[in-house]
């Protein structure tokens, strides 16, 4: 047994213990270069390097100046309507409201209820739409963010101010976009690489 444990300790025996130990290490790192080389290889889809390279996937809309309604809701009871004074400035009268339309919209705050009251005629009782109909570019009320619409200029997103003159719940009517403009409809950042989804 002594002989075993001498032969163990001897200088050969540790050189050769060292060898095979730096043979395997160089061998895993070897294999393991070589499957990453083929793992690239494979047509595997890696989206942050297709963002990069060709563009990030995103849906999106051509603008031109159209002819558009934006709706905003209204109860009736007894041609008779109470709205706040955050809406009060979308209604006027004269709009439609189904067969009916509004007759008048009182710039004063009812002091018993602490609304405005909107008359209308022809409407019968319960929620309605006041349609507000217009020439302009529409555009849906979520691709704007604070006052910004992302556009498609030459496969990249660019930021482009815009003011929101008047929405609905879906639908915003806008200034500040030209005839051809592409707004971005996907969540994406200023200088982003983009391709239109068609």
């Amino acid at each position: 047994m002594e002989q075993v444990l001498i032969k163990l300790k001897s200088e050969k025996v540790k050189r050769t213990l060292y060898g095979a130990c730096l043979v395997a290490l160089i061998g895993w790192c070897i294999f393991r270069f070589a499957a990453i080389g083929v793992e690239n290889a494979r047509a595997v889809f890696n989206p942050a390097r297709y963002a990069t390279d060709v563009g990030a996937p995103v849906y999106a809309m051509d603008v031109s100046r159209e002819s558009g309604v934006l709706r905003e809701p209204i109860e009736i009871k007894n041609n008779r309507a109470l709205v706040s004074s955050v809406r009060v400035d979308k209604l006027q009268p004269g709009q439609r409201v189904d067969d009916g339309e509004i007759v008048s919209v009182s710039r004063d705050i009812d002091l018993n209820t602490g609304m405005h009251i909107v008359r209308t005629r022809g409407v019968s009782d319960g929620l309605h739409y006041a349609e507000y109909q217009t020439d302009g570019y529409f555009i849906p009320l979520y691709a704007v963010n604070n006052g910004v619409v992302m556009l498609d200029v030459d496969g990249i997103a660019t930021p482009r101010d815009v003011d929101v003159l008047r929405s609905d719940a879906q639908t915003a009517l806008v200034s500040g976009l030209a005839d051809g403009d592409i707004v971005i409809l996907s969540q994406i950042d200023a200088g982003d690489r983009v391709q239109i989804i068609k």
